[in-house]
């Protein structure tokens, strides 16, 4: 084959006018060879590299072309003590890859680490650069309304869908999902991770897989069982077309580790081609690695060429696939600066700096498993984080805990204790109620302990205090106040997400009560746990109705969508009420019993009036008298008679129903 030195930038493999370009970073190395693979993905060819400053090994091969395979093996010393782990004889990931030949075929793990796994590991594609139209909705985070799903979960049942799109990103494209998300009335999809990812050792031992992906091999391609084909194309036409139908699209990213795991676990990438540099490593024991995922390792995002790597893969996905944002998992761990959390480390600096990606949706789970991990509140405008604050609150409350009042409260103002500083305003909290990590919300009003069993773990593993209440009796019932009683708070705890000032998040299938089984740790269930049920009961088809209406309410009133704080100096401002019609008192806020609270919310023609009830008898409230009208209106309520939706009130007074809410408008617009 005809070669030449080759370009040191781009990394990865760039097709030419004479062939393809490849380039490869390693700082530790002493030699790194190209393997080349026909179609049926039989060798062809070994080339070496050439080294040039700054770690970079590159080569220019002629003649070859879009479709080439191709992967590395580096040479280099193999002291663990000195953090270097070269395996000459593993082929190699390349990590800016934009495509592989398919899914991970065998774990290659201890005891075999001396085994060749060139047979089996999955080859590198080189593909064409994408020319994708920016045709992003760019809606504001105020107007946003995320709904995390998983992409094989939610196509594998969904109904209608023909069956090449089952279980792929190309479901998510297809009219019957198109419809669904506008039916529902959501603005923005949060897809789980799609880069390829490998299941851990310890599941395919138990004949189960890592279904979640919270596993990486690496940043630029899609999971291949997630595809038709290899090419990226095909999910850059799917946010094609689900931009066309005004929806966004944000990736779940894993950049605090990758599918390498501990000392113990295998080589794919990363360890192989230079441990030293990709990884965070003790300073008093380099063999060993410092673990702030819970996963076995940390990349070093203190590294140059590391940061780059994932800016690099951040800056392909919105330029080139045309991605409209990303939540990041673990997020402090992207922030941590030798060693502790610092809101100006290297990657958050360079992503708010650069003119694209400080521009997408950028979403942080602020917390990570190393010292001082949590971190919510703390990281730089413009980035929005989940708010486990307000998931764990409004759950409280509902189960009727004590002294929640005042965490409720600051939960409906858009969480000011945790956001309003450094220019931040409510949108910066991700207000959810259920995500992937835990019970679906049937669950959540179902089960009070976990039922993991299927994972293999002795039911050890998930979140052991879920703020869970099962309503007389654990799982499945035939009780018919039982289940009305769980209609009704699954449809307070649905009102109350979107009530709350901040950006709502819902979990796919919470609409139609789909259940886990009570499993909250659902991450190796590939299978009815862990899929959609898209057929609910008759019950669960008036929650999906409800839940709509919630949304028509949200997205039809400024009042709950502001973008700054409000504290009763600017157009709308919040009052918050005893059952009596009195303003809230100092007292009144730590009573311990006390589970009601009214708030009202008005601007200068418009006001909102919402009464809680989470007690477990009925409670009379004294409206106020409407500021703009002569009569409030029923927009929303939980309760089963006393209201009706639309109508005017005729009287001053509003019985809640134990276990409900209400919501009550007033505007120039009804005199």
């Amino acid at each position: 084959m005809q070669t030449r030195p080759g370009r040191p930038y781009p990394l990865g493999a760039t097709l030419t006018e004479r062939g393809v370009n490849f380039v490869l970073f390693s700082a530790h190395a002493d030699a790194v060879t190209l393997c080349l693979f026909d179609d049926q993905q039989q060798p062809q060819a070994q080339l070496p590299l050439r080294p040039t400053p700054g770690g970079l090994w590159c080569i220019e091969v002629a003649n070859l072309a879009e479709g080439q395979y191709y992967g590395y093996r580096v040479h280099g010393p193999t002291a663990p003590h000195l953090g270097h782990r070269f395996a000459p004889h593993k082929l190699l990931l390349d990590p800016y890859a934009k495509a592989l030949s398919g899914p991970m075929l065998s774990p290659d793990s201890e005891p075999a680490p001396q085994l060749d796994n060139g047979h089996w590991m999955p080859k590198c594609r080189v593909t064409a650069p994408l020319a994708t139209p920016d045709c992003r909705p760019r809606i504001p985070l105020s107007d946003t309304l995320i709904l995390e799903l998983h992409p094989k979960g939610f196509s594998i049942n969904l109904p209608g869908l023909a069956p090449q799109h089952r279980g792929k990103l190309s479901a998510l494209a297809q009219p019957q999902a198109i419809e669904y998300f506008h039916r529902l009335g959501i603005t923005t999809l949060e897809l789980l991770p799609i880069h390829p990812f490998a299941s851990e050792p310890f599941l395919t031992q138990r004949s189960l897989s890592n279904y979640w992906g919270y596993n990486s091999l690496q940043f630029f391609a899609i999971h291949p069982d997630y595809l038709n084909g290899n090419d990226p194309a095909e999910f850059a036409e799917v946010v094609q077309r689900l931009h066309d139908a005004g929806l966004e699209v944000i990736m779940d990213v894993v950049f605090n580790h990758s599918a390498e795991g501990d000392e113990q676990g295998p080589t794919y990438s990363f360890r192989g081609l230079d441990n030293a540099s990709y990884y965070r490593l003790d300073d008093r024991d380099p063999s060993r690695y410092l673990n702030f995922s819970g996963c076995g390792n940390s990349l070093n995002l203190s590294h140059p060429r590391v940061l780059q790597m994932v800016t690099d893969s951040l800056r392909y996905w919105v330029r080139d696939i045309g991605i409209d944002g990303f939540r990041f998992d673990l997020a402090t761990a992207l922030g941590r600066e030798a060693p502790h959390f610092d809101a100006g480390a290297g990657l958050l600096d360079a992503i708010g700096q650069d003119p694209l990606l400080s521009q997408v949706k950028l979403i942080a789970e602020p917390w990570d498993l190393g010292p001082d991990g949590y971190q919510l509140g703390q990281f730089p405008p413009p980035w929005s984080e989940w708010n486990d604050q307000y998931r764990d609150t409004v759950r409280r409350f509902w189960r009727g805990d004590a002294n929640q009042l005042p965490a409720l409260a600051n939960a409906l103002h858009g969480s000011a204790r945790w956001f309003d500083h450094h220019g931040r305003g409510p949108v910066a909290s991700i207000n959810f109620i259920t995500s992937h990590d835990g019970y679906t919300l049937a669950d959540l009003v179902s089960y009070e302990q976990r039922h993991n069993h299927a994972n293999g773990e002795h039911n050890r593993d998930g979140h052991g205090h879920n703020f869970s209440r099962n309503h007389g009796t654990e799982g499945p019932t035939a009780a018919s106040d039982i289940h009305a009683l769980r209609q009704r708070q699954q449809k307070n705890l649905l009102a109350t997400l979107l009530l709350s000032q901040g950006v709502p998040m819902l979990l796919a299938g919470d609409d139609l009560g789909n259940s886990q089984q009570g499993n909250n740790n659902a991450y190796c269930q590939d299978n009815a746990i862990g899929w959609l049920d898209w057929s609910p009961a008759p019950e669960q088809q008036h929650l999906g109705q409800f839940l709509r209406q919630l949304i028509a309410l949200r997205r039809s009133q400024p009042l709950l969508r502001q973008c700054r704080y409000q504290h009763n100096h600017g157009d709308v401002r919040f009052h918050w009420y005893t059952e009596q019609g009195h303003k809230m008192q100092e007292s009144h806020w730590h009573q311990p019993q006390r589970r009601h609270l009214m708030v009202q919310i008005q601007s200068t023609n418009d006001a909102l009036l919402m009464m809680f009830n989470a007690g477990a008898t009925p409670v009379t409230f004294q409206l106020p008298p409407p500021r703009y009208a002569q009569t409030w209106h029923c927009r929303v309520h939980t309760q089963a008679d006393g209201l009706e939706d639309g109508h005017a009130l005729s009287h001053n007074t509003v019985t809640l129903s134990e276990h409900s809410l209400a919501v009550l408008q007033a505007s120039l617009k009804d005199q």
